[in-house]
C-alpha cells in the first residue's frame, strides 16, 4: 500500500525525564505543545515587572510547552537552545517583550534562527555586542535552527496577542485517509 506522507499522523513524543536540561527563569506547561515563548527581560530577574510575569504565565495557560525570560545574547541564548532542542515537540518559538537594552537579545535570537553562526561561533547578522555561543555543541545549534519557525512579536507586550500566537501554533494531527 502506498501511503501519502502528507496525510500521515503527526506523532508527539514524551520529552526526556530530565527535560528541561538547563536551569533558568521559566515556567513549564504542556510538554507536547508545539510552542515555546521567550519574553525579553530588561532588568534583574529579582525585579521582573508584573507585565513580563503575566506574558510568561499567560503563555503557559494558553498551552505553551515552556515560557520564560531572556536577558543575555550569549549564555541566555545557549540555555534556550538546550531546552528547546531537548523537546522535539516544540516547532515554534514566539519572542515577545521589549528588546533588551544594550544586549539586543531578541535581535540575536532572530539572527541565529535566520543566519546561524560563523566559524568563530558568533551569531551572524546581529547587532548584539557579545553574540558568542561557545558553551554549546554545534549539533544542538543546528537542531534548534532546523526545528523552529520563529514567530516574531518582539516589542509586543499585549498578553492577548501573545496568547493568540501560542494558540495559533497548535496543529491538529492529520488522520490517514
Amino acid at each position: 500500500m502506498n501511503e501519502d506522507k502528507s496525510n500521515a499522523e503527526i506523532l508527539k513524543v514524551k520529552p526526556p525525564d530530565d527535560y528541561p536540561p538547563e536551569e533558568g527563569c521559566y515556567l513549564l506547561g504542556n510538554p507536547y505543545s508545539p510552542a515555546a515563548v521567550v519574553c525579553m527581560l530588561n532588568c534583574d530577574r529579582e525585579k521582573t515587572p508584573p507585565e513580563i510575569e503575566r506574558l510568561t504565565r499567560v503563555s503557559i495557560e494558553k498551552g505553551a510547552a515552556i515560557s520564560g525570560t531572556l536577558q543575555t545574547e550569549n549564555i541566555g541564548v545557549e540555555k534556550i537552545i538546550c531546552n528547546i532542542a531537548a523537546n522535539p515537540n516544540i516547532r515554534y518559538l514566539i519572542i515577545c517583550g521589549t528588546e533588551v537594552n544594550q544586549h539586543y537579545s531578541g535581535d540575536a535570537l532572530k539572527a541565529l534562527i535566520k543566519n546561524g553562526i560563523n566559524d568563530k561561533r558568533t551569531i551572524i547578522g546581529t547587532k548584539a555586542p557579545s553574540p558568542y555561543l561557545f558553551n554549546i555543541p554545534l549539533k544542538a545549534i543546528k537542531r534548534f535552527r532546523q526545528q523552529l519557525t520563529l514567530v516574531d512579536l518582539l516589542d509586543e507586550m499585549d498578553p492577548g496577542v501573545v496568547s493568540q500566537a501560542v494558540w495559533s501554533c497548535y496543529q491538529e494531527p492529520g488522520k490517514p485517509v
